[in-house]
């Protein structure tokens, strides 16, 4: 994929996305943002199939295919490696947020409550199957396959995509409060960065995609458990 200077104009789409679905729904609903905040999963599904499908707009356009975009291989590396970096993978994501809570909040370790708040159960347990596979494709594809391949230089390859990939977090859920959104942030900025870092150095993104998809799979299960609480 050659460099484009305007491809990084794309990468604040699911911002975008995620700012207008939460207050659309809170419109439409006549709640305020904080009371919707538990619905952020199905808005999160809602926002990855829209991503996917520019994703698939843009592959088609170029004349490739998704697996061209995001450089995967079937054979890529093997299950010890794999399975070494997505426990790094998992151990970066949890250490993140606990710090992120104690910096913010003066709490460790600090977990938002909203975000394995309990739903009806049919959307809880479709979670399990919608969510994790969406994101997936569709944070990957979007901040790695096509952001990280359209810079040249290689700090902007890592840093720029590192950084709306961590910002998104910060509208899901949509709360208009500082604290919490300097918190997400600060939750998911150092994986983005060390995941584009590792992406750019060719490390195999099926490893990647998998301990994504494991992180996602985790929060969806939590949910279904507290919502079979119910």
């Amino acid at each position: 994929m050659k460099y484009n200077q305007k491809s990084w104009l794309l990468l604040p789409m699911r911002c975008l996305l995620f700012l207008g679905s939460f207050f659309f729904c809170s419109i439409v609903t006549q709640r305020k943002l904080t009371e919707i905040t538990h619905w952020w999963t199905l808005l999160a599904s809602a926002a990855n199939i829209v991503t996917i499908i520019i994703l698939w707009m843009i592959c088609k356009r170029r004349g490739i295919s998704y697996r061209e975009l995001i450089h995967y291989e079937r054979k890529q590396g093997n299950l010890f490696r794999g399975f070494l970096f997505i426990v790094i993978m998992l151990l970066m994501g949890m250490a993140g947020m606990y710090a992120a809570g104690g910096l913010c909040y003066g709490k460790f370790p600090y977990l938002a409550p909203m975000m394995t708040a309990p739903v009806p159960l049919y959307p809880a347990l479709l979670n399990i199957l919608v969510l994790p596979i969406t994101t997936t494709i569709a944070e990957d594809g979007l901040y790695l396959g096509y952001g990280v391949n359209s810079f040249s230089s290689k700090w902007a390859a890592v840093l720029v995509p590192a950084f709306f990939y961590a910002l998104q977090h910060s509208f899901i859920p949509t709360i208009l409060d500082t604290r919490f959104i300097l918190y997400r942030f600060l939750s998911f900025f150092p994986l983005t960065i060390w995941i584009c870092y590792q992406y750019y150095k060719k490390k195999p993104v099926s490893y990647i995609m998998a301990g994504h998809w494991i992180l996602n799979l985790a929060t969806t299960i939590q949910i279904a458990i507290m919502s079979l609480l119910l």
